[in-house]
């Protein structure tokens, strides 16, 4: 029988938003902490109550500007050092993914940098959704909780009753996740080739599949620049797509995003709240679904010592 530890939820400032979503869900108030922010722009995260003994869930997604990433190092450094039993990074949106090998000469892997400064700092337990790339679990020497939005995109999919229906990859790295849900649902698959002039700039594009007269879910992990999903879109459209819609993960959209998704003839792009939306530009397109559910019941079942891979429904 495992002896139970107290858990506790704290948040860094920029996932406070996402932080209270989930521990209302979970049913407990997040923790006490605070930062002092020095003139120069050194900050020093510490706890306003003890977390001895306790199961420690830190909650950060680690979107720019780096302080965020940094933020977190911290907050696992102090719990490790008040003597948590246990610290337990919780990384909805998990920043550097990008960087998950050497793509051309002379370049870091900043996903592994990111996974070797986390362990160092402390971290019994990596909770994360949505990779960039699944081998990033590999990347760390402790147990990592790789969710996927797939059990929150499916049934809003099936609740848009679309007939019928194309899932797209927007790039042949995507076909793998895109392929997983058109066997679930039944559906054809399209795959966009696309070639890069240089990262954030698509050079041309070409659609392989049917599309005509078919309502498209175009997949992905992110939208950062969000110039692939809506060159991708108006391309389908033009091959007589009867709709497109975007799903992805995690909302980056930087740059000129908003603008070209509210220009684009995409009907409808639906993210999670691993980030947060800008306020101040149009989002009258983009549909946000929770996270906070799903990773309250993750955390529940973890420690809890309980089976999570009922919640991968693909």
């Amino acid at each position: 029988m495992h002896s139970k530890h107290q858990i506790k939820f704290f948040t860094g400032r920029s996932s406070r938003y996402l932080s209270e979503k989930i521990a209302q869900s979970f049913g407990i108030p997040l923790g006490k902490s605070n930062i002092t922010v020095f003139s120069d722009g050194e900050f020093q995260p510490s706890y306003d109550e003890s977390v001895r003994g306790c199961t420690v869930f830190i909650i950060q997604s680690t979107f720019p500007p780096v302080d965020n990433l940094f933020e977190l190092l911290l907050m696992v450094d102090a719990a490790h050092r008040a003597s948590a039993y246990k610290v337990v990074a919780v990384l909805p949106y998990f920043g550097w993914a990008r960087q998950d090998r050497k793509d051309k000469p002379r370049v870091a892997i900043g996903a592994k940098m990111v996974a070797n400064m986390l362990r160092a700092a402390g971290v019994d337990r990596v909770m994360t959704m949505d990779l960039h790339a699944d081998q990033i679990q590999g990347f760390f020497d402790v147990p990592v909780d790789h969710l996927y939005a797939s059990s929150i995109f499916v049934p809003y999919i099936k609740s848009l009753n679309l007939d019928p229906i194309a899932i797209a990859a927007p790039d042949m790295g995507g076909a793998k996740r895109a392929n997983a849900y058109s066997r679930f649902l039944n559906s054809s698959l399209v795959v966009c080739h696309k070639s890069r002039e240089k990262a954030n700039q698509v050079g041309e594009m070409t659609v392989i599949g049917e599309v005509e007269g078919k309502h498209v879910i175009i997949l992905d992990d992110m939208v950062d620049t969000a110039g692939t999903l809506t060159m991708a879109a108006d391309l389908m459209m033009e091959k007589g797509a009867a709709s497109v819609r975007a799903f992805a993960t995690h909302g980056v959209l930087s740059g000129s995003a908003y603008e070209r998704i509210r220009d684009s003839r995409i009907t409808e792009l639906v993210v999670t709240d691993t980030i947060p939306l800008r306020t101040d530009k149009d989002t009258s397109k983009i549909r946000v679904l929770s996270v906070a559910d799903l990773f309250a019941d993750v955390i529940n079942k973890v420690y809890n010592y309980q089976s999570i891979s009922d919640r991968f429904i693909i």
